[in-house]
Order: C-alpha cells, then sequence, then structure tokens
C-alpha cells in the first residue's frame, strides 16, 4: 500500500527536526559540563587532586612508574639508579618566602591577604579565580535574593549615645544573625576582598554585620569624611625632656599617683604575679583586664585582688584580638571606669601587659612624672605620614566580628587632620583621659567613628586625637618602653588567622639584653617582651639589679611553672583528644612508677593505685630555662587503703637525635626536632615536647652551625610501617641557623614510631625518631571502633601525599616489612584496655616518668609530700609569692 509523498516527506521532516533538538540539547550539556570543569580546575588545586585521585584509583598506587623522571636530580657521589626506579623521584621542594617588609611603628606590615602563604606549603590560588569562587560562595551564604539587612543605628555611630558608647556598641554590642531584620539589599557588593571577607566568615551574624558596613561605607554614610583640627600650631610638638638621675635638692611638687590599667590574657600567672611585685606600690592603683577566653588567670587574679584594696579587676570582659577593634574599646571602658572611681585621685594612665617589666623602679618613675605632670608620653611612627598610613593599613576599611579582624575595601583619610601613630603602649595625663572619654566635640567623636573600623587602632588613634586637639602641645614623642624589635623573626604573618593583614610583634628580651636596659639613652622605665618559659634568666636578672639579690639558699629560683590546664576553670573539652589521651596516659605512667620503683615488693598493695577519671591540672616545668616535662595532677585510688589520693606526675621527654656515623665531613646538622605549634618568632615549639597525634601537622625543624658554603639538604620523613610519606629539599645557606617546613600531608597520620632523616647528596647527616600516639578519646569520649579504624588506620591506599615516593625505598634501603603492616592495621582497631596498653608502649620509649608524689596524706610510706619537692608545682616558689605590703609601701 503506497501512502501519500506529502505525508511521508512531512514524517521525514519532523524527524530531522527532533534529531537536531536533541543534537542542541546535547551541545547545551556538554557546554554546562565543561564550564563547571574550568571553574573545579580555576579554583585552586582541589579540582586537579580530585581528578588525580580518580586516575589514581583507576591506574594503581605507585603513580611514580608513570612520572617522567626529574633532570638533574642525582648528584655527583649520588648512588647508581636501582632498577631503573631511583630516577624518578621527585622532591617536593618547599617554596622559598618572599623577604617580609618592616618598618618604624609598632606592628603592622602590609601584604596582600590573598597571596600570603605563611607556610611555605600551599601555593596562592590564580587571584581571578578566588575571586570568582569567592563571590559565588559569599552570594550564596547572603541567600538567593541577595537581602542584606539595614544597617543599625549602632554601625551607623549616632551621636544620641556619648562618644564612648558608640564604640562598644559599634564593635562589642552589635546584634546577633537572627536579631537583624532584612530588606530589600541596599548596594551590589562587588569588592574583592569584601566578597573574600563574606566567604570566609563563620556565621551569619557576622556576614550580615559585614554586608551592613559594607554598604554604609559604600553610601559613603560611615566614615567622617572632614574633621576639624583644634591644635593651635603647625607640626608636631617636640617637648624635649630629660633625664633626671639625681633629683638632687631640687624642691619636689607633690608626688604623682598612677593608674595601671594591666591588660593580660593566657595563663603565666607566676609571671604576672612577679610583674605586679615588682610594680605595686600602696599609693598607686591597679586596674587588671583579663581576657574573657583567660578562665584560669582570671581566677588567680580575682584571688589576687582580694588582698590588696587599691587592686580591682574589671567587671566586664572582652575577647580583644591582635589589630583588633576591641582592643581599643577596652582601653576607652577602661578610662571611663577610671574617671568615675571617685575614691581613686590619680594623676597619669599606664597600660602594661603581664610580658612587660620595669627597668627602674617606682620611685624613679614617679620622680620624672612629678617633674612632668602634665605631658603625655606616646611613641611616634617618624616623619613619612604617607608611608605609615600605607604600612598601618589606614586607608583600608576594617571590621572586627567572629574575633576576627576582616578587611572590606579602601577607604579615605579624614581632610582637616593629621593622622598619627606608632606603639599602643602609652602613658597619659588624666586631663587628656578625661578629653578622649567625655568629650563632645567633633574632633573625637569623629575619631572614634573612624577608628572603629580600623585596624590596630590603639595604636593611632589616641596619638591622631592628641596631636589635632588643644592638648597638642603636651605630646612626648617618648613612651618611656624598650621594645625588643627583630624585624627579621618578627614580621612573620603570625595572626593571618586573626586578622586580614600581615603583622610583627616584638621579641623576647634574653640574658645577653641586659646591658640594653642599664645603657637606655632616653628617658626608659619598662621594656617588653618578657616570657618566662622562653628565658626567666632574663627577668631574674633585672630584678636583682633593681631590688637586690634574693637570700642565699632561697629555694625555686631558676624553677618556673606554668599551667597549661585546668579541669575546674577550662574543662575537658578545652583539650584537644590527643593532648587529653597524652596527659590522661602520662598519669597511669606515674602510677606504674609508684607501683614499681617506689616500692617494688609484689606482695605490697600500698603503693599500687588505679587511675580515677581524667587529670585535674597540668602544669610546665623548666629549670635554668630548660625545659623539663610536664607535671600532670591527677586523682587515684590506693589498693590498700581504698582511699582515693591527689598525685602529681613528673615525666620527662627523651631526646632520639643522632647523628650519623661514621661522622659526615663538614656536617652541619647539629639537631632535629618535630613538633606542632612552631614559633619562628622565637624559634621554639609552643607545645612543648612535639604531642603528635593522628589529625595534627607536624613541623620538622633543623637546627644548623654556620659555615663558609651553601648545603643542600633532604629531608624524609618515614611512617612506622616504612611508607615514605614526604620527601624534600631544603637550601641551607652560609648563615642559616633554623630551617622548618610543614609538609602538606593527608592526615590522619599511622600512630607508631615514625622517623625522620636528613641526608646530604644521599648520605646521611643524621636522623631522629617521634611518636605519632593513637586517642583514647574522640569528642571527650572513649573511643569506639569505627572511630578507631578511621583515626588510626593511616591515610587512603598509605598515600600521605599525591606523589608516592615508593622508588626510594631501595635508595633509603628501607624494606617493607609484612610483619609490620600486619600490626598496624591490628592496632588500629583497638579500643578501651588494649588501646591504653598500646598508647603507654609507644610513649614510654620516648617520655619517662621521673618522679611522683602526693598532694596530702598517702597510704605509700615511701611516697614523698608534693610541697617538699624541688619540681613539683605545690613546692615553694617564694619569687612569685604574694605578700602584704611593707612599711615603705612595696611588695619587692
Amino acid at each position: 500500500m503506497n501512502g501519500n509523498p506529502c505525508a511521508r516527506r512531512l514524517a521525514r521532516r519532523s524527524k530531522t527536526a527532533l534529531l537536531v533538538v536533541a543534537l542542541a540539547v546535547l551541545l547545551v550539556q556538554t557546554l554546562i559540563v565543561w564550564n563547571f570543569s574550568s571553574l573545579d580546575s580555576a579554583g585552586g588545586d582541589r579540582g586537579a587532586r580530585s581528578r588525580e585521585k580518580r586516575a589514581d584509583r583507576a591506574g594503581g598506587l605507585n603513580k611514580a612508574v608513570r612520572e617522567p623522571p626529574r633532570r638533574g636530580l642525582l648528584k655527583k657521589g649520588d648512588p647508581p639508579a636501582l632498577h631503573g626506579r631511583a630516577d624518578i623521584y621527585r622532591s617536593h621542594r618547599p617554596k622559598e618566602k618572599p623577604p617580609q617588609d618592616s618598618n618604624n611603628n609598632e606592628n603592622s606590615v602590609p601584604k596582600d591577604f590573598d597571596t600570603i602563604d605563611s607556610n611555605s606549603n600551599l601555593g596562592a590560588r590564580s587571584k581571578h579565580a578566588k575571586h570568582k569562587l569567592d563571590r559565588a560562595k559569599a552570594q550564596s551564604m547572603l541567600g538567593k535574593s541577595r537581602q542584606v539587612p539595614t544597617v543599625s543605628a549602632a554601625l551607623q555611630g549616632s551621636n544620641q549615645d556619648p562618644p564612648s558608647q558608640q564604640v562598644e556598641k559599634m564593635a562589642v554590642e552589635l546584634p546577633t544573625g537572627s536579631e537583624l531584620r532584612k530588606e530589600q539589599p541596599q548596594c551590589e557588593i562587588s569588592g574583592k576582598e569584601a566578597i573574600s571577607a563574606l566567604s570566609r566568615a563563620k556565621s551569619r551574624g557576622c556576614r550580615q554585620q559585614i554586608a551592613q558596613v559594607y554598604c554604609k561605607h559604600k553610601e559613603r554614610a560611615l566614615m567622617p569624611e572632614k574633621v576639624p583640627r583644634y591644635c593651635p600650631m603647625e607640626g608636631k610638638a617636640n617637648v624635649n625632656v630629660q633625664w633626671d638621675e639625681n633629683p638632687g635638692d631640687a624642691s619636689h611638687p607633690t608626688p604623682v599617683r598612677i593608674a595601671f590599667v594591666l591588660v593580660v590574657h593566657g595563663r603565666a600567672s607566676r609571671q604576672f604575679q612577679r610583674l605586679f611585685k615588682a610594680i605595686y606600690h600602696t599609693s598607686h592603683y591597679y586596674y587588671i583586664h583579663v581576657d574573657q577566653r583567660s578562665s584560669y588567670l582570671h581566677r588567680e587574679v580575682l584571688s589576687l585582688a582580694t588582698q590588696y584594696p587599691n587592686v580591682r579587676v574589671t567587671p566586664w570582659r572582652m575577647s580583644t584580638i591582635w589589630g583588633g577593634a576591641s582592643l581599643l574599646n577596652m582601653y576607652l571602658q577602661s578610662m571611663e571606669d577610671l574617671l568615675k572611681m571617685a575614691d581613686w585621685s590619680w594623676d597619669f594612665f599606664i597600660n602594661l601587659s603581664a610580658a612587660d617589666y620595669p627597668i627602674r623602679t617606682n620611685d624613679q618613675l614617679v620622680a620624672f612624672l612629678s617633674k612632668y605632670r602634665n605631658m603625655n608620653f606616646i611613641k611616634s611612627h617618624g616623619r613619612d605620614n604617607t608611608r605609615f598610613i600605607r604600612k598601618q593599613g589606614l586607608d583600608r576599611l576594617f571590621f572586627e566580628c567572629d574575633t576576627h579582624m576582616w578587611r572590606l575595601g579602601d577607604r579615605k583619610i579624614p581632610e582637616g587632620i593629621a593622622v598619627d601613630g606608632g606603639s599602643d603602649w602609652f602613658l597619659v595625663s588624666r586631663p587628656f583621659v578625661d578629653y578622649v572619654v567625655n568629650s563632645q566635640d567633633e574632633l573625637v567623636s569623629s575619631m572614634k567613628r573612624f577608628y572603629a573600623y580600623t585596624l590596630l587602632p590603639a595604636e593611632s588613634f589616641f596619638h591622631t586625637v592628641l596631636e589635632n586637639s588643644a592638648h597638642c602641645q603636651t605630646m612626648v614623642d617618648n613612651n618611656l618602653r624598650l621594645t625588643n624589635w627583630n624585624r627579621k623573626l618578627g614580621c612573620k604573618c603570625q595572626y593571618k588567622h586573626i586578622v586580614d593583614w600581615c603583622g610583627c610583634s616584638p621579641n623576647d628580651f634574653k640574658p645577653s639584653d641586659l646591658p640594653r636596659f642599664q645603657q637606655a639613652s632616653r628617658p626608659t622605665f619598662f621594656a617588653r617582651k618578657f616570657e618566662a618559659s622562653v628565658s626567666q634568666e632574663i627577668i631574674n636578672q633585672l630584678d636583682s639589679y633593681l631590688f637586690g639579690a634574693y637570700p642565699s639558699g632561697t629555694p625555686s629560683l631558676q624553677a618556673y611553672w606554668e599551667n597549661i590546664y585546668e579541669q575546674q576553670t577550662d574543662g575537658l573539652a578545652s583539650l584537644s583528644d590527643s593532648a587529653a589521651s597524652h596527659y590522661s596516659a602520662f598519669a597511669r605512667m606515674g602510677l606504674t612508677r609508684a607501683a614499681g620503683s617506689l616500692q617494688g615488693n609484689p606482695s605490697d598493695s600500698s603503693c599500687r593505685y588505679t587511675a580515677l577519671g581524667h587529670p585535674g591540672s597540668v602544669h610546665l616545668y623548666f629549670l635554668s630555662d630548660q625545659f623539663q616535662g610536664y607535671l600532670v595532677r591527677h586523682a587515684a585510688t590506693n589498693h590498700a587503703s581504698t582511699q582515693p589520693e591527689s598525685l602529681e606526675t613528673w615525666v620527662t621527654p627523651r631526646d632520639h637525635f643522632t647523628l650519623a656515623k661514621p661522622p659526615h665531613p663538614n656536617n652541619r646538622l647539629q639537631h632535629i626536632q618535630v613538633g606542632t605549634d612552631w614559633d619562628p618568632k622565637e624559634r621554639i615549639f609552643r607545645n612543648w615536647g612535639g604531642l603528635v597525634g593522628p589529625e595534627d601537622e607536624p613541623v620538622a625543624v633543623q637546627r644548623w652551625s654556620r659555615s663558609q658554603s651553601n648545603l643542600t639538604a633532604t629531608i624524609v620523613w618515614i611512617d612506622p610501617t616504612n611508607v615514605i610519606a614526604a620527601t624534600y629539599d631544603i637550601l641551607v645557606d652560609t648563615s642559616t641557623e633554623v630551617t622548618h617546613y610543614r609538609p602538606p600531608l593527608t592526615l590522619p597520620l599511622r600512630p607508631g614510631v615514625w622517623t625522620l632523616r636528613v641526608l646530604h647528596h644521599w648520605n646521611p647527616l643524621g636522623q631522629t625518631s617521634f611518636v605519632v600516639a593513637p586517642v583514647e578519646l574522640h569528642r571527650q569520649q572513649p573511643l569506639q571502633q569505627e572511630d578507631a579504624l578511621r583515626l588510626h588506620g593511616g591515610p587512603a591506599r598509605n598515600s600521605y601525599m599525591e606523589q608516592s615516593f615508593h622508588g626510594l625505598n631501595p635508595v633509603l634501603r628501607l624494606p617493607v616489612s609484612l610483619g609490620a603492616v600486619e600490626e598496624a592495621e591490628a592496632n588500629a582497631g583497638l579500643t578501651g584496655a588494649p588501646l591504653r596498653r598500646w598508647l603507654h608502649g609507644l610513649l614510654e620509649g620516648h617520655w619517662s616518668a621521673a618522679d611522683v608524689c602526693s598532694m596530702g596524706p598517702s597510704a605509700c610510706p615511701v611516697m614523698q609530700r608534693c610541697r617538699l619537692t624541688a619540681w613539683s608545682s605545690a613546692s615553694p616558689d617564694p619569687k612569685s609569692e604574694l605578700k602584704p605590703p611593707r612599711e615603705d609601701g612595696r611588695i619587692r
């Protein structure tokens, strides 16, 4: 049967049209997939990593077999390639750090935050790709409707409130995200810095506040554009003040009285007590602010304040951060409080931290200030104002929330005034304090608005107000301090996690610095910084210089204790699972020592104990500026009496560093350490003793002697099953003394004893071993098997990095031990008592229980009392003990 020709042609055309439509849909889908693939590759290395991992799963574990050989790797003297495998190694070379900039002001160093890489581990992303990703993330966080909440009166800096309260509201009392009312978007958020901040801010409330501030600034309603100047003179005052070491017979006016504002945080309570003893006098006043996050120190300070009528603790507490607006708020609130205290009649305001120490006596300070009682002592940056503004970031808009200073874009300096700044440690007179707090003039109110959105505002607010006010002629360019600046070490971008900027910090003084205090050419009464955990000896020297040496035989003069954990104030949740597991294991090691070394009679149970709960406190113990170990206080039940006792265990670390034998000619290597929380400024590990867990990111540090020639060292990380986790080269030039690097290892690390080797031309220079300890807790709860297998099984496919180093095993003579692999796999599933035995066995090879004591009566007849030992945190410490004032009004 023949159909209609027209119908057949129409059917063919319909099929063709459908085919065209299908091809078009397929093309659009392909373009969409291609677009997302491009975005993935532009967003840093995550996309590349995921593609490599997919390829790795498809092609096997040993990617090195597929990689082309690296030319120029084998140097003269290298071993020949074994089975064609040695020449396929690629060194993971750390990226060279750019030289850090520095300046003459207190802290700040400008850098492009998006390109800063403080650990030299991960290359910076493409700026364009990062901006696209951050903008997409920021938009999604603000919601599809892109609604931006209205700027509240607090953010506008309403003049209805007193100026001192405006700053408080702007930076401290902002409403939470749930309290903010959403309205139509006020502006298009297009600035890359604001978009970056929105993409990184954690809380919804903080993101909304960032959007508010940005839009208000874009409307030119946030910052003052012109501010009046009230100073009757041009330029800065140049008041010259002189030393008066021998006041002689000159008649003295009424001695001034000082209000010391002590701004403290951290846990160094004993160092703070030494500072307090050194500056205390019954004629002065002491107002102490303890950071809101320092609960242990706050408890100690409250106890101190009850002993002296001229000491008070702020009834409010702030979480001040480096460079934050909250620090300025804290000073303004403290000043306001002091002015309202009718029973405290003071003439000068001086701020100190627990890292300060006097280098002259109170009597000398009072005599000096009594001569210059109308002056304000504040350190300026120098002459180049334009350079200072740029380096300090005053031409940038900042906002503090989520305990972070976010950089949101550019801004203009108000017209009509001269911006000044320098150190945020100052000594100012009461009339100027009253002016700053209570003045309603436009200069003060405008400056409070301006500095509420400024990085490091305390380093510039008081300077700028003083220089432009009617008090300008009372400015002395000297804050009466000596600060230990070492820009090479102090400018390491160490505050990048809390501020979108790079900052500098002073270094600690050491014993060799004592002549600097004695030879100061300008009036100087205080110095900073001091840290007893780094060097208590310099504090001892200064103390003896000012007040005379302690009597011969005074106990604990070379000992220093610092609390790092207190269950009552901190709670177990404040500890990482790794730290809590280490401390519990240390306590059990003390019980083992009590049962064995103290008595050792198998049939006698009077010195045998069972641990009760978690440790109650942990202290660091130092002697002659050397770390001696941890002091762990814990409860245990005595088997003989069945009564609980409070014990303290002292555990000391063992060093496993060894130099290669026979010695390598011209070997400059002096030591190797592995740990976490490396401080490049002081060149120490803040995690004392190197407590490393499976989820930690360890750093390897090598110390070298100086030489006439450069050296290229190869660093090799080896896990407990002889898997080469990482290897890289480090250039050690002639003057280098310390090198450090954190390889970007995939976590979790396999628990067990790791080895780190240092080689030159594949010849060993030295090595050390360290423990990656398994954890017995997960989120403060006993570890379950599912979490144990995940945390203790090592990284997937034993791949610590994207590159495999398996081809180096023959070169380094590392045999693959099936027994070690099987043991590691079996240990990965341990929980309960077997897990604790495994942890104990690992730690006892690198730590030892040096001693144990009892805080009170003990059923163990040979157990010593802690207060009678020389090492316990309960032993006498006269240099830090506080006593009632003597007749001369002093304690020290």
